[in-house]
Parts: C-alpha cells; structure tokens; sequence
C-alpha cells in the first residue's frame, strides 16, 4: 500500500530563455520611489518610464522601435515638481500620455514627432487629496 507522497510538477520542464540584447533597454535610472503604481506604461508605438531625478518628477519616453544602450543625456519630460506617481498613455491614440505627480496635478503630454518632441497638450488640473 505504498502511495505517492510528493506531486510532480507539470512545470518541471519549462525553462526561460534571456532576452537578448537587440531587445532590451539598458541604462535607465528607475525611480526608487515605491507606490501601488507600475514604473512604466507601454502602448504600441512607446514605453514611458518613470525615472530619478532631482527638483521634482521626470519620465523619459523611448520609442519600442529603438532598444539598446539609453543615453545619459536622453531628455526626460520634466513639468511637475514632485515625483511622478503615476503614468498612463490614451487607449485610444497611441501619441497622448497622462501623468499624475505627488504635486495633486495630472498633466496631459502629447508626442510630437518623434520621442524629442514632447508637449503638455491640455493644462493642469489639480486634484484634491481626500
């Protein structure tokens, strides 16, 4: 009457595989401020990080187009003067990024042409803390 006591695993023969570098993005200073948020959003076209900086919030927006080594001297999208808690692109056009910072305002930013081009589309609304 012998039984089996341990289960085997059906994971037991999956295995992961690094990325490659062709598909990653290096040298990005994460910000270490931690909240419910995720750090980044990703629509098709972009993935905007939320980033350390000094004298207030920054993110920086890369396109997914372009992966590999950022440079230190990428410009980060700087308008609020708190850190950033939150960011989000439209669903409905790929081009529009909202923000929301420490500072009560949510400001809404819009792409250009191309990931240098960025500016605030509408102005800020701040939003009372209850």
């Amino acid at each position: 009457m012998s039984r089996r006591v341990v289960r085997q695993s059906k994971f037991r023969h999956v295995f992961g595989q690094p990325v490659k570098a062709d598909q990653m993005y290096e040298d990005i200073r994460v910000s270490k401020v931690t909240w419910d948020s995720s750090f980044c959003a990703v629509n098709p076209k972009f993935v905007a990080i939320i980033v350390e900086s000094g004298g207030g919030g920054a993110f920086m927006v890369l396109p997914l187009a372009k992966t590999g080594r950022v440079d230190k001297n990428h410009p980060l999208v700087t308008g609020h003067t708190a850190p950033v808690l939150d960011i989000d692109w439209c669903p409905h056009n790929d081009n529009v990024l909202a923000s929301a910072s420490e500072d009560t305002t949510v400001m809404v930013w819009g792409v250009l042409q191309g990931v240098n081009a960025l500016q605030r589309c509408c102005r800020n609304v701040h939003v009372r803390l209850l």
